[in-house]
């Protein structure tokens, strides 16, 4: 008997010493540095939802649009001016004021962001397949994007995009082809000749500290909160931005094949930072470890859905009597929204709350407690 519990020990020994030292990989201070760069229809909404509300829980300084704007130059390159109380009034100004967060939309170029973030800042993003991407950005942007206005739908687009796409006709069009890899400040209309994608590929890998992958997001979030060192209940959140069922049209087996030759560009973005993703997870974790925590992750958001949510169901957007929390409506998109139980306490309806604002909304209240001495945020939609 104690020859097999001396043997059951030496083999427990043994098996720990080929586990990962999760404790020691998350110990220490949590990262407070951050810079997100918010790609356009990739889940980007929910982790921007993240970023806001650690900010304010920890009463951080985030990078939020000056004035009465809501992106940060977006579709223009990013310059220090686009963040408000950024750059020093007075006629001898000193270097710009720097933040500890920046997760609005912008388009991506470092040596302003550098201006604005402190060194040693924590760069992420994340990227979605090309063919759901540009799907929903159709969806989204219809009325937007020159590009999509005359198409009748995105498969009719794919047939022939020349006809409907002109690269003259402005950066409003950046929506419409490659925009993951115009939102990383690169040209979307280039050719995607090897050398220089393997060139642009190696420039994200160097600025980036991690890219998540939209379609694995409960595994994103578990890499995420060991590299910030974050708490569980961090980085649980509930969709945002996400459209209804009957607003998500598939293409054909056809149509995409056609949408990964129109955004090659995007495609192979997305095949590297797939396999970089995996690599990462499988180094860091294991597929034991893995899957542990992201049941972790999921249960406590079903207990947050049933504490927070009537019906625990996201709603149609234009349904949700609450302005603060009734999501922007755009183009054919239906954005399902969130309706809070009634009767919850003032510690839990705050929680609540903050998980369910919409980023519109969250940014203007953020804007308010961070410059209360400026005007506050004007939001149209909510006007009329």
């Amino acid at each position: 008997m104690l020859a097999v519990l001396l043997l059951v020990g030496l083999l427990h020994v043994h098996v720990k010493l080929f586990q990962p030292q999760l404790r020691a990989e998350v110990q220490g201070p949590p990262v407070t540095n951050i810079m997100f760069l918010k790609t356009h229809k990739t889940a980007s909404s929910t982790v921007l939802n993240i970023l806001y509300r650690f900010a304010e829980m920890h009463n951080l300084s985030v990078a939020l649009p000056s004035g009465p704007n809501i992106h940060l130059g977006y579709p223009w390159l990013f310059v220090a001016r686009y963040v408000e109380g950024a750059l020093q009034a007075g006629p001898h100004p000193g270097p710009p004021r720097q933040f500890n967060i920046m997760c609005n939309h912008l388009r991506f170029n470092l040596p302003e962001v550098q201006k604005v973030m402190p060194k040693g800042t924590f760069y992420f993003s994340i990227l979605r397949h090309p063919v759901t991407q540009l799907e929903s950005s159709f969806t989204y942007y219809k009325d937007f994007a020159p590009a999509f206005r005359a198409a009748s739908s995105l498969d009719a687009f794919l047939q022939a995009p020349h006809r409907f796409y002109n690269a003259s006709a402005g950066l409003r069009n950046a929506y419409a082809r490659n925009s993951m890899w115009f939102d990383l400040g690169f040209d979307g209309d280039a050719p995607a000749e090897d050398a220089y994608v393997r060139a642009r590929l190696a420039e994200v890998e160097r600025r980036f500290q991690l890219v998540l992958i939209a379609e694995h997001f409960d595994e994103s979030m578990v890499l995420l909160r060991r590299r910030l060192r974050w708490r569980l209940d961090d980085v649980v959140a509930f969709r945002l931005n996400a459209r209804s069922p009957r607003s998500v049209a598939r293409l054909s087996p056809l149509g995409r094949e056609r949408a990964l030759s129109w955004s090659a560009l995007d495609w192979r973005l997305y095949l590297h930072f797939n396999r970089t993703f995996w690599a990462r997870v499988r180094a860091e974790l294991g597929p034991r470890r893995l899957r542990a925590e992201v049941e972790q992750l999921r249960a406590r958001r079903q207990k947050l859905q049933t504490l927070c949510l009537q019906d625990r169901l996201p709603r149609s957007g234009a349904s949700i009597a609450d302005p603060q929390l009734r999501p922007y409506q755009s183009g054919d998109a239906d954005i399902l929204g969130y309706v809070l139980r009634p009767g919850l306490d003032k510690a839990t309806l705050q929680l609540c709350q903050r998980m369910v604002t919409p980023e519109v909304q969250y940014m203007a209240r953020l804007y308010s407690l961070q410059f209360p001495q400026k005007p506050p945020k004007r939001i149209p939609f909510l006007e009329h």
